[in-house]
């Protein structure tokens, strides 16, 4: 399922402090594998990613695909990695070979998975500490961009599952932090249990902190708020509620809770009466995928909000997903965005 990260990095800039993402990845620069050579936009994206000195960048290709798709463009400072040829190439083949050694992997087919499709060479690359982080999915599904991290980066210690995030800005949006908020899971997880969805709650918190910068308020939401419906979905939810504030009693977390409730203060006050997060939300956790797809397009199109997304998280090193229709403005962003979740691994 492929995100859409719209064109407006400026909007972002504008909205939310992009200005401050793009600091924090300059005070402590981390090394992105950028895998797809064989796309234009990765080195214009490269060239704006240079000149504002975000990060280190590894670009992996022939000589033939750079040169192919860099005409024009300055990407001197770039690392250019030819995997037919790098010195390392054995290295990671053996990795390869080590990590999937259970399901029967040969040299021979490591070293053609490696050369037919770069995001596992570059994820290869992180495992070996190598490089910080990947961005992907330009030319590539959400499938292809993922299946190679999780069977070589695997999840983070401590995370059940990887889950996908939306940074959700909303113009003249007095709700959450200033119209900027957390959607999740709107990409990864069909049903999740009540186990999973604590984790993505928990997971999604962090990511709120490390991005935005203020406090996480945690919105476990359903069509019930405090017991006012019963259904096995709203159990879920409550039970998800309850491990998530087992896990991390410091967290501003709180459900089941409707929508409204969590976002409008005297609407939370009447229906969640003594709750922190009721009409505070600015982290919110669908139940399900369908719920939270449906809910960031609904708000991404109706109130003209940017979408920035999905941004995965629960990988032991961050991985991103692009949306196929995305700009090199965009790359740029997640790129960004990348960089400074590498920084707090």
């Amino acid at each position: 399922m492929k995100g859409v990260l719209h064109h407006g990095i400026e909007v972002l800039r504008d909205r939310v402090g992009f200005d401050v993402i793009k600091e924090k990845a300059k005070a402590d620069k981390k090394t992105i594998v950028l895998p797809e050579s064989m796309d234009r936009r990765t080195f214009e994206a490269a060239e704006k990613i240079l000149k504002e000195d975000l990060a280190n960048l590894i670009i992996i290709g022939t000589p033939e695909e750079v040169e192919a798709n860099s005409k024009g463009l300055d990407i001197s400072g770039a690392t250019i990695i030819n995997p037919f040829t790098y010195e390392k190439t054995q290295e990671y083949v053996d990795l390869f070979v080590e990590l999937r050694k259970k399901k029967g992997l040969t040299p021979e087919e490591a070293k053609e998975i490696m050369l037919k499709d770069y995001a596992y060479y570059g994820c290869l690359m992180i495992k070996n500490g190598d490089a910080d982080g990947m961005v992907s999915g330009a030319c590539h599904s959400t499938a292809n961009t993922l299946r190679p991290c999780l069977q070589i980066i695997k999840t983070k210690p401590g995370t059940k599952l990887v889950s996908a995030f939306f940074l959700m800005e909303v113009p003249n949006c007095e709700y959450g932090e200033n119209g900027t908020f957390v959607f999740s899971d709107c990409g990864l997880n069909q049903n999740p249990t009540a186990d999973e969805l604590a984790a993505i709650a928990l997971s999604s918190a962090e990511s709120f902190k490390m991005l935005v910068g203020k406090e996480p308020k945690v919105a476990m939401l359903s069509y019930s708020t405090k017991g006012s419906a019963k259904h096995d979905d709203v159990t879920k939810v409550q039970e998800a509620t309850r491990i998530a504030k087992e896990a991390a009693p410091e967290l501003q977390l709180d459900g089941e809770m409707q929508l409204d409730a969590a976002l409008v203060e005297s609407v939370g006050a009447s229906k969640a009466p003594g709750s922190t997060v009721a009409g505070h939300a600015n982290v919110l956790i669908f139940p399900n995928l369908d719920a939270g797809n449906i809910g960031y397009k609904l708000v991404q199109r109706l109130a003209k909000a940017e979408a920035y997304g999905p941004m995965c998280q629960g990988i032991a090193k961050p991985v991103n997903d692009l949306s196929r229709g995305c700009s090199a403005e965009d790359i740029v962003g997640v790129v960004a965005i990348t960089a400074v979740q590498c920084q707090n691994q």
